[in-house]
């Protein structure tokens, strides 16, 4: 099976920065596509970044330019780097990944449990 750990969530004031990291782990042949979303509640969740196998990056409108997504393809790690924070990324992030397992070679969508990211003064 796979698993997905996320953590560096956390409160901090508007202006702030935080890094959020996610680290796949288990039976992994290859991960395609590891990103991030948000959700608050009374509303979808929606995708904030996501990074392809070949580095591609897209960013949601609201956050270019103060978020960065990056991999790490050794550790199977993804980050977010949040700078700027603004009351409105008040969210429970999720980490998002589709992976090949070694046993099955069957591509699967996996989810983080979510972490706590509140801005506020």
């Amino acid at each position: 099976q796979v698993q997905l750990v996320e953590s560096g969530g956390g409160l901090v004031h508007p202006g702030g920065s935080l890094i959020l990291s996610c680290a796949a782990s288990g039976s992994i042949f290859a991960i395609y596509t590891m990103g991030w979303y948000r959700q608050v509640p009374g509303k979808a969740r929606e995708l904030v970044a996501s990074i392809m196998l070949g580095g591609s990056k897209n960013y949601t409108d609201s956050v270019k330019g103060r978020f960065t997504i990056s991999r790490d393809y050794v550790k199977n790690t993804v980050y977010l780097q949040m700078n700027s924070l603004k009351v409105e990324d008040t969210a429970i992030y999720y980490c998002n990944a589709h992976v090949t397992q070694s046993t099955t070679y069957h591509t699967n969508e996996y989810w983080g449990q979510g972490t706590q990211v509140t801005v506020s003064s």
